[in-house]
C-alpha cells in the first residue's frame, strides 16, 4: 500500500520541475483569452476608428465606381488603377490589422508571460501513433475541449441572433439610406455586433483560464518517490552524494556479475585479477571485456565461472595487463590482440574436445604480452 501511494500524484510541482517544463514549452495556455483579446482589440479598433474608416470607404467606393474618360479610352490604365485602390484600402485598414496582431503577440502575456522553445519545434513521431491519438480522443482534456465548443456555439450564436434579431429594422433601412449614411451605420451595426458577441465570450474565457491553471498544474503535480529524488538530484551534501555513488556501483556490479555467464573465457592472475572476455564474429570488432575485479571480487568472478561452465585460463601476465588497461564493456588493446586471440583458439579447442574427445589441447603457457602492458614490469624496474 505505501508504494501505490508513493506512486500517486499527491505533492505540488516543485520550482525545479516547473521551471524544466517551460524549458519544454510545456506552460498554461488558453486559446480562448488569445481569441478573445484579438476580437476585443479588433472590435475596439472598428468602433474608434469607424469616422476615419467611414470616410476612407467612401471615398474608395466611389473612386472605384467612376471610370472616367481616361480609363475609357485606354484600358491599359485600370491595372495600375485598380493596384492604387488596393493599397488606399490596405493602407486604411492596416492600423486594425496591426493592432489585432500586436494583440496576437502580446495576449500570451497575460498567462505565464513570454515563452520561446525551440523543443516544441523537435518532430515527436510518437504523436503520430494511431494508438495514442485515440486515447486522446477520448481523454477528459478532450471531453472538456468538446464541452468548450458546445459553449462557444450556444454563447456566440445565441449572442449573434439577439444582435441581428434587434438591429434587424436597422439592417433594412440600410438600402434607403445614401452611400455615405448607409456605410455610416453599418459600421456601427458591425461595431456594436462585434463587441456584443465579444462580451459574449468573456464568459468561456472566464471559465476556461481557471481550468487550464487547474490542468497545468494537476499535470505537473509530483509523486513522493519524484520528491524525493528530486532532493536527491539537488541535495549538495558530500554524504548523500557519496551513498547515490555507491548505490550506483553497487548496481554496476550487480550488472557486471550478471555478464559472466555470457562469457567466453575468464582470465586470471590466478588470485589477485580475474578479467572475464567475450567475443563474437558478429558485430564485434575485437573481443570486449564483460567484467573484471580483485581479491574478492576477483574470487567472485572465478566463484561464477566455475558455476556456468565458463573455462579459466590462468595467465598472470595477460589478467594484470587487461586489468590495468581496459574497462568493462571496452574492446581489448591492439597490442593484446595476439595474445588474446591465443587464448580463445585455446577455449574453442577445449570446447570441442569436451564433445567430440580425443587429444586434449594443451594450455597456453607462453603468451606475447608487451612488457610496457605488465604492470609487475613497471614495479620491478
Amino acid at each position: 500500500m505505501a508504494e501505490d501511494s508513493d506512486l500517486e500524484k499527491t505533492e505540488q510541482p516543485s520550482q525545479r520541475r516547473l521551471d524544466q517544463a517551460r524549458e519544454k514549452g510545456q506552460v498554461a495556455r488558453s486559446h480562448e483569452l488569445s481569441t478573445f483579446s484579438i476580437l476585443l482589440a479588433g472590435g475596439a479598433a472598428l468602433w474608434f476608428m469607424g469616422a476615419h474608416l467611414n470616410a476612407q470607404m467612401v471615398k474608395l467606393l466611389h473612386d472605384g465606381m467612376t471610370i472616367n474618360r481616361e480609363l475609357v479610352f485606354r484600358p491599359e490604365l485600370l491595372i495600375p488603377h485598380l493596384y492604387d485602390l488596393s493599397v488606399s484600402a490596405l493602407i486604411t485598414f492596416a492600423p486594425v490589422l496591426a493592432l489585432m496582431l500586436l494583440t496576437a503577440l502580446v495576449s500570451p502575456l497575460f498567462l505565464n508571460g513570454w515563452l520561446f522553445s525551440t523543443e516544441a519545434l523537435i518532430p515527436q513521431f510518437s504523436r503520430m501513433n494511431p494508438a495514442a491519438g485515440i486515447a486522446r480522443m477520448f481523454s477528459t482534456n478532450a471531453l472538456v475541449e468538446l464541452f468548450k465548443a458546445f459553449g462557444k456555439a450556444i454563447v456566440v450564436g445565441g449572442v449573434a441572433v439577439w444582435v441581428m434579431w434587434r438591429h434587424l429594422g436597422d439592417a433594412l433601412q440600410l438600402a434607403t439610406l445614401s452611400i455615405s449614411a448607409a456605410i455610416g451605420q453599418m459600421g456601427y451595426l458591425v461595431a456594436g455586433s462585434f463587441l456584443a458577441i465579444v462580451g459574449g465570450m468573456l464568459l468561456i474565457v472566464a471559465v476556461d483560464v481557471p481550468f487550464q491553471l487547474h490542468a497545468h498544474n494537476k499535470k505537473m503535480m509530483m509523486t513522493k518517490e519524484e520528491v524525493r529524488q528530486e532532493s536527491k538530484e539537488t541535495d549538495g551534501n558530500p554524504q548523500t552524494k557519496s551513498r547515490i555513488r555507491s548505490m550506483q556501483r553497487e548496481a554496476a556490479r550487480r550488472r557486471m556479475m550478471s555478464a559472466i555467464p555470457t562469457a567466453d573465457v575468464v582470465v586470471t592472475n590466478p588470485t589477485h585479477y580475474s578479467v572475464a572476455l567475450k567475443y563474437s564474429e558478429n558485430g564485434m570488432r575485437a573481443p570486449i571485456v564483460v567484467a573484471k575485479g580483485s581479491s574478492l571480487i576477483a574470487q567472485r568472478i572465478r566463484e561464477i565461472a566455475v558455476e556456468n561452465h565458463v573455462p579459466i585460463l590462468e595467465a598472470p601476465p595477460l589478467a594484470r595487463a587487461l586489468h590495468k588497461h581496459t574497462d568493462i564493456g571496452e574492446s581489448i588493446p591492439e597490442a593484446l590482440y595476439t595474445a588474446v586471440a591465443e587464448v580463445l583458439a585455446y577455449v574453442y579447442q577445449l570446447k570441442r574436445y569436451q564433445v567430440e574427445g580425443g587429444e586434449r589441447p594443451l594450455q597456453p603457457d607462453r603468451l606475447p604480452v608487451p612488457v610496457e602492458l605488465d604492470p609487475a614490469s613497471e614495479t620491478l624496474t
